[in-house]
């Protein structure tokens, strides 16, 4: 019996990483007056980026291929392992334990819900180090493009309705997952952040014979190397939509009402300072389905005094789309008295817009099908958070399955 268990033991065992042996030259040397992707950063600057190199092996098991992006806060490469695998490598001393407990959170909900395979989740967590310290990376699955590059492909700058009423049904089959299974809630969802599954994995071996056949340009500037990101191809098949990037995620079972989400997205219940929990997220959704359909932001917010973005002039333009907000919700906010008098009266210096409605704002859609997009629009777009519709009933509107 134990000699079966040795023999099933080794089985299992995972096959040694055979390396891809990288050209080390034939490149082209990027000259050092062009600033280089993150090079541009004072984190770079700084000393705090992880010094990858493409050929290189992590931890014994991870090769990497190429880069796919870079931020403020991290590099993203393909990387092998006996799968292709993204590795995202933090800045050095950058704190990610929250992030990583979210993670850890995902991973716990059914595997039997719907939204499952609609969250990206974590395969890997561990510590590299640089000559300057630690750095955490997260080892994930490699996605396409993101519903933001999508949208750019297109020379209308707009999602087509069908191709939006795909999609909305895979990111809220995601949300029902997140806030019913994982009690999550994102707080950052836009189109950046929902990516596209890779069903053509061919495009992935033709990232790493790009590589071979004409490796990435690149500089090293005090030692340490920048290469230039690398695209993949168009695929053949486009895969699921899949809800990403939970480093702003927090607890829907606590209460809070710090700021969060971006500007444009905005809720009320954020931008007064009451409690908030999981319709945060429908309002999200809600405010980037009309960048998807309509090719333009429902809010803007910008303050006519020129200094941009302001919470004053985002809710002057939400009380020209929704009315004025309800008595009870004022009592609940924090910072109420900073707009509203206490029985609800508009106190700014600043025009509330007239003449705006979501069926006039609406220019693509006409008949039946735009009457019903506007319902499902005021499903999400409500005043009280609690008057919102949930993901789950969201996914049984008429609009989104008609």
């Amino acid at each position: 019996m134990a000699n079966i268990m040795r023999w099933a033991t080794k089985a299992l065992r995972k096959p040694p990483l055979v390396p891809i042996i990288f050209p080390t030259g034939g490149f082209e040397t990027v000259p050092p007056s062009v600033v280089l992707e993150e090079e541009r950063f004072k984190q770079f600057k700084q000393g705090q980026y992880y010094p990858a190199n493409i050929g290189d092996v992590l931890t014994s098991r991870y090769q990497v291929i190429g880069k796919l992006g870079f931020g403020t806060t991290s590099t993203v490469w393909l990387a092998r392992d006996l799968e292709y695998v993204t590795l995202k490598i933090y800045t050095l001393g950058e704190d990610n334990q929250e992030e990583f407990q979210i993670y850890k959170k995902l991973n716990q909900g059914s595997s039997r819900h719907p939204g499952h395979a609609h969250i990206r989740k974590a395969l890997d967590i561990f510590t590299i180090f640089s000559s300057c310290g630690s750095h955490s990376c997260l080892v994930q699955k490699p996605m396409w493009e993101s519903f933001r590059d999508l949208l750019y492909r297109n020379p209308n700058h707009r999602f087509t309705e069908d191709l939006l009423k795909s999609g909305l049904m895979q990111i809220f089959l995601a949300l029902d997952y997140l806030h019913t299974e994982c009690k999550l809630v994102h707080t950052d969802i836009k189109s950046d952040n929902i990516l596209q599954e890779i069903e053509d994995k061919s495009i992935l071996e033709s990232f790493t014979q790009a590589e071979l056949k004409s490796p990435s340009p690149r500089k090293i500037v005090n030692g340490l190397p920048i290469y230039t990101s690398r695209r993949f191809d168009l695929p053949k098949v486009f895969g699921r939509a899949v809800l990403s990037d939970f480093g702003s995620a927090v607890r829907g079972d606590e209460k809070r009402n710090h700021d969060a989400q971006p500007n444009v997205y905005r809720c009320p219940e954020v931008m007064l300072k009451t409690d908030w929990s999981y319709p945060v997220d429908i309002w999200n959704v809600g405010a980037m389905v009309w960048d998807l359909l309509e090719g333009r932001h429902l809010f803007y917010g910008n303050d006519p005094d020129g200094k941009g973005y302001s919470t004053r002039a985002h809710l002057a333009e939400v009380m020209g789309f929704l009315g004025p907000p309800p008595l009870d919700m004022l009592q609940r906010g924090k910072r109420s008295h900073e707009f509203f008098t206490s029985d609800g009266k508009w106190k700014q210096d600043l025009e509330i817009p007239t003449g705006v409605s979501l069926e006039l704002s609406e220019e693509f859609l006409d008949g039946k099908s735009k009457e019903m997009f506007i319902a499902f629009m005021r499903g999400m777009l409500q005043w009280r958070p609690e008057d919102r519709k949930t993901a789950k009933e969201l996914l049984q509107d008429p609009w989104l399955n008609s």
